[in-house]
């Protein structure tokens, strides 16, 4: 027996998630898509270079593509949080196939003009934005919580295998074959990742109250970024690394080219190298994991990266550059998933796709604007200037971002801990009333107050996290010792989605606030609902003006037992 327990404490190999079905069928599938992802970029590349000799609309391609992920990310985020993920997934594939089919047959068919590419190029990369959010927020729901770090290696790993072997397929096919060809291939791949979801038996929790509405949503998601610590550490890291970390993927075709005096297959070789690092670091993470924690990682591969970005400046000889973007890939995986595991684990489920949204736009935004960045700077100083200092930089943000911490988010109980009661009301109220305003009347010791102000603010953050949009603690001038914690709600509906998203870590903190409390009664509790909601929504300054109404419309009071 404690021979089995031994064994069952160890931490998850690298491969264990592969052994969830539903996990390892996704896994194959989307590592397929992303082959053929790859494949239609170098037949878009190639068609546009042949269409027209322009440098501008060819770069434009690669724009068509990214431009997307900036512009939609957020409501595929949102969407995939308020709809059925499974459903909306396949959604997105099929959009997706029906683009890439009509690519084909206008290839196949000598009909694709430039504008017709850019379009149906832009249109692709509108489906996979709106995929992003959906298919990484699935991921918890795919494997265990101690496989969620592993299962997010695997990911990583698999972009990294589509990165090394789709160009060079695409390559191939679009030389022997035609770029039609390529694109019907990219084509077929949605619909492997169709039948795999289609296959896949959710179990969708039943929602006990109505959806979020969209836009309600979409600021839902934004406020709990801002007032949640452990996430915005890591989008705090992630802006720090990928602005100065994406020099190298923006200016190596430059270096191939110009400074080592190589062609195509010169900057595929190491393009190659960079996904064979990546894929050996995938399989070292578990055991860097387990002497490392996850900010240790991102601080050692940042500067592992930062080392690359100064020896590509420098460097003219591609035997001495293979190690190079090898250790670069190994650095890269070690920040990546070290990064997309904090994002994964430092928010509820509820709000997980808008969150990771939020990490997706930075990536994206970063990468972008770093790219031109640095691509401006190389052409009025030169490659070797740009990357140094690139490489300068990413070491200063990087020592500059200890101060983010986003191994705590790892530790955090997040699950729904359902310990509210239900308010005690007089009749049922429309779930669009409101504002609503809820007070809590604490009474407590002199000798607690400092640890009462500690507890209950961070207890202000959670409420504002989950739905409020005022919050305050006060003092009773006549009755020193008694606190009246108070928050407001946009509607009665908002409210009662508080209660479902209220999570383990919050009920510690209520707790603690409980203990605190004098007398044997617990802390009173009052809910007052007032005006109409679209009053709060439509506010400026949300709260203030909110507050405003309900003394305006008139109130009715309830109460219930915290």
């Amino acid at each position: 027996m404690a021979a089995t327990d031994s064994v069952s404490t160890l931490p998850p190999g690298p491969w264990s998630p592969l052994r969830q079905p539903v996990f390892r069928g996704l896994w194959l599938a989307i590592l397929v898509g992303n082959i053929g992802t790859w494949m239609h970029d170098v037949a878009a590349a190639w068609v546009m270079a042949e269409r027209t000799a322009s440098p501008l609309w060819v770069s434009a391609v690669q724009a068509a593509t990214t431009l997307p992920v900036v512009l939609l990310v957020l409501v595929a985020g949102t969407l995939a949080d308020i709809v059925d993920r499974r459903r909306y997934l396949l959604l997105a594939q099929c959009w997706m196939f029906a683009v890439a089919t009509v690519l084909a047959l206008l290839a196949g068919s000598g009909q694709l003009t430039p504008p017709a590419l850019l379009a149906l190029t832009f249109a692709l990369g509108c489906g996979t934005a709106m995929a992003m959010p959906a298919q990484a927020a699935i991921v918890p729901e795919l494997v265990p919580r101690p496989m969620l770090s592993p299962a997010v290696a695997l990911n990583s790993l698999g972009m990294n295998i589509a990165r090394s072997l789709g160009p060079a397929l695409g390559g191939v096919v679009v030389a022997h074959f035609g770029a039609g060809w390529a694109f019907a291939a990219n084509a077929v791949t949605f619909l492997g990742v169709a039948l795999v979801l289609l296959r896949w038996k959710r179990q969708a929790a039943v929602a006990a109250l109505p959806p979020e509405h969209f836009f309600g949503g979409l600021r839902a998601g934004v406020r709990y970024a801002a007032h949640a610590p452990a996430f915005r550490a890591v989008l705090g890291k992630a802006a720090c690394f990928f602005v100065f970390a994406g020099a190298l993927p923006a200016l190596l075709p430059i270096v191939v080219r110009s400074e080592v005096g190589g062609g195509a297959g010169t900057f595929g070789l190491l393009l190659g190298c960079i996904g064979i690092g990546a894929i050996a670091g995938a399989l070292l993470l578990p055991k860097l994991r387990a002497r490392l924690d996850a900010d240790a990682l991102v601080l050692g591969g940042a500067l592992l990266c930062a080392a690359t970005l100064l020896a590509l400046a420098w460097i003219r000889e591609v035997a001495a550059l293979v190690p190079v973007m090898l250790v670069n890939g190994l650095a890269w995986i070690c920040v990546l998933s070290s990064l997309q595991v904090g994002a994964q684990t430092s928010v509820p489920a509820w709000v997980r796709a808008r969150a990771l949204s939020l990490y997706i736009l930075v990536f994206a935004s970063g990468m972008a604007g770093g790219g031109l960045l640095w691509g401006a700077v190389a052409q009025h100083g030169g490659t070797a200037t740009a990357l140094s200092l690139a490489a300068s930089c990413l070491v200063a943000a990087t020592l500059l971002a200890t101060r983010f911490r986003i191994g705590a988010g790892e530790r955090l109980d997040l699950m729904p801990s359902a310990h509210w009661p239900q308010p005690v009301v007089a009749g049922t109220p429309a779930v669009d009333r409101g504002p609503v305003l809820v007070t809590v009347e604490y009474r407590i010791d002199e000798a607690d107050r400092d640890a009462f102000q500690e507890c209950v603010q961070l207890l202000g953050r959670s409420r504002r996290r989950d739905g409020a949009l005022q919050w305050g603690v006060m003092e009773d001038a006549a009755q020193p010792g008694v606190h009246l914690e108070y928050f407001v709600v946009a509607s009665w509906l908002e409210h009662l989605h508080q209660h479902a998203r209220v999570t383990g870590e919050e009920r510690a903190l209520q707790d603690r606030l409980r203990r605190l409390h004098r007398g044997e009664d617990l802390p009173r509790v009052r809910h007052f609902i007032g005006g109409s909601a679209a009053a709060a929504e439509s506010s400026v300054g949300g709260g203030a003006a909110a507050a405003e109404s309900l003394h305006a419309g008139g109130a009715a009071s309830m109460e219930s037992k915290a």
